[in-house]
């Protein structure tokens, strides 16, 4: 604990890596805010039916969790950043088939803030849609607007405030990822999910003790072993790493700041991670699973409530399918073999026994291929589990926190955050967050 905190006061004494911090803790903070301001001319006695609903039922209170609470509070922010997911997903597949779109990935700095700016202005339409849907969905339902207020007039000013509010939370997560700490989309998310968990806890603790559930205390901490346990085994497969050896024929560049060489013949790794996508998947898989609902539900109520049902047979089956397709798609986006094959070359560097270029590249794509597919099939075991706790007798708000989509993004996130925190501390010769805290000399 004594190194925890020195680790902390090394922190502190990096100016950069404190202004980062603070400025990241400031943003989330205004986002925090923002997601308790009701909507305009909303009667917020109304909204109770809201708050029940998102409790008791598994999507809409993972969509509630994704906004940090806005969602059930018909607040300015209550669309979040999904909008903007929605839009990442659209342009991200269509580059696969628009050869306009594919140029633009092609070319650098310049391809990608074109691509940003027609991600942003489909998010606008994605959010003007969602915006007005949201609104005459809880209205009708649950007949939030107050007396004396004009329909027409409310519905205009609330659909400009959500999309403003959805391009607002946008900047705000560039900014993080900009100025502060961490992937600020991702952080926002993780946010609002954490701000859910004490709520969570506490209604379980409440039905285990006051509202008859079997076990009680012991049931109670047996629940939280297997959650640490989940959260164990979540994190090692995050973490989880191949290494390839590499060697190099002639000196390279120098490394640290006393010029030391790598020497002829020196090993190093290519480190291949089991999960190799990141969080991007989760979140965009779990965005998507909101159409099936929407869209079937124009044509068949059966299948809107199937779909409506997080812990129902359909919309898991689907749901691992997603996030199956969507690690591959991302670790082939993120991961170019063919790329670090030239670069390897142009080092000088081989993979022992196997010659550079297309046989590396080969050799790199196989392996990656191996890692994917077991990385993602114990992603799509993990995104369901909430299902089995659910029907082990777990309260649905805290079932979500069982592995699911919650559990893989904080996990993903806290970890991708520690890491930039420690490439600071390491930069300035200090060990890293979960190691000694001691100044290098």
């Amino acid at each position: 604990m004594k190194n925890f905190f020195e680790t902390l006061s090394n922190i502190w004494k990096i100016k950069e890596l404190r202004d980062r911090i603070l400025l990241t803790l400031s943003l989330l903070a205004v986002y925090r805010l923002g997601s308790f301001i009701p909507l305009p001319g909303v009667d917020e006695m109304k909204l109770i039916g809201l708050n029940e609903a998102a409790s008791n039922n598994g999507l809409l209170g993972l969509l509630n969790s994704f906004t940090g609470g806005a969602f059930a509070h018909a607040a300015i922010l209550g669309l979040g950043v999904m909008p903007y997911i929605s839009a990442s997903i659209v342009v991200q597949l269509m580059a696969f088939a628009v050869p306009a779109l594919q140029k633009l990935q092609k070319d650098g700095e310049s391809g990608r803030k074109q691509l940003t700016q027609i991600t942003r202005w489909l998010t606008i339409a994605i959010a003007a849609v969602q915006g007005f849907s949201y609104i005459v969905a809880i209205d009708s339902q649950y007949h939030i607007v107050a007396q004396g207020i004009s329909m027409p007039a409310f519905y205009v000013c609330s659909v400009v405030l959500l999309v403003t509010g959805t391009m607002f939370t946008m900047w705000l997560g560039e900014r993080i990822t900009e100025k502060g700490v961490g992937q600020g989309v991702s952080l926002i998310i993780t946010v609002g999910i954490i701000a859910r968990l004490p709520l969570s806890l506490g209604q379980e603790f409440s039905n285990k003790f006051m509202g008859g559930g079997a076990g009680g205390m012991i049931m109670l901490l047996f629940e939280i072993v297997i959650w640490l346990a989940v959260i164990m085994f979540t994190l090692f497969l995050v973490r989880g790493v191949r290494k390839i050896p590499v060697q190099y024929a002639k000196a390279v560049a120098s490394a640290g700041q006393g010029g030391r060489q790598i020497g002829v013949g020196k090993r190093q790794y290519i480190p291949m991670k089991v999960y190799t996508a990141n969080v991007m998947p989760i979140i965009f898989a779990q965005a998507v699973m909101f159409l099936p609902g929407l869209i079937g539900g124009m044509f068949s109520e059966s299948v809107k409530m199937a779909f409506n049902d997080m812990f129902g047979l359909w919309y898991n089956i689907v749901l691992a399918a997603l996030i199956i397709a969507f690690t591959y798609l991302y670790t082939a986006i993120a991961v170019k073999t063919n790329d670090m094959a030239d670069d390897l070359k142009r080092n000088g560097g081989f993979i022992p026994g196997v010659k550079p270029g297309a046989p590396t590249a080969n050799l790199l794509d196989r392996i990656l291929s191996l890692l994917t597919l077991p990385g993602a099939l114990a992603l799509a075991f993990i995104a369901i589990l909430p299902t089995f706790a659910k029907l082990a007798g777990v309260e649905p708000s805290f079932a979500m926190f069982f592995g699911g989509t919650s559990l893989l993004i904080m996990v993903g996130v806290v970890i991708d955050t520690i890491q930039q925190v420690n490439s600071y501390l390491l930069n300035r010769h200090y060990d890293g967050l979960m190691k000694t805290g001691k100044i290098k000399k």
